[in-house]
């Protein structure tokens, strides 16, 4: 099992069920790792909805603790714009091309 979960490019309503069964079993797999904060890289995400967003909002719902680790202008912008910029910690966080995120 990977060490971090890479969300996929599209994280919309059209892939939510998809991508929250994979998340679900990314987190069960984790569980014995002991790890402080799981690791979500939104790199590579292109679309992203509320939908999306809603995901790794339940997942910190579960009392999983998870930091994001990159991301795309795309995913960073919808968090912005969602009110989800307590997500963005430029301490963890790498942009899309690799440099920090500002």
């Amino acid at each position: 099992m990977s060490d971090r979960f890479d969300l996929p490019s599209e994280l919309n309503i059209y892939s939510a069920m998809e991508v929250r069964d994979a998340l679900l079993a990314w987190v069960s797999g984790q569980a014995d790792e002991a790890k402080e904060f799981l690791e979500v890289s939104a790199h590579a995400v292109e679309s992203v909805d509320g939908a999306g967003l809603q995901l790794l909002a339940a997942m910190s719902n579960m009392g999983q603790s998870w930091r994001l680790v990159a991301a795309s202008d795309v995913f960073l912008e919808a968090c912005r714009t969602m009110g989800m910029s307590h997500w963005i910690d430029k301490r963890y966080l790498k942009s899309g091309d690799g440099e920090a995120a500002t």
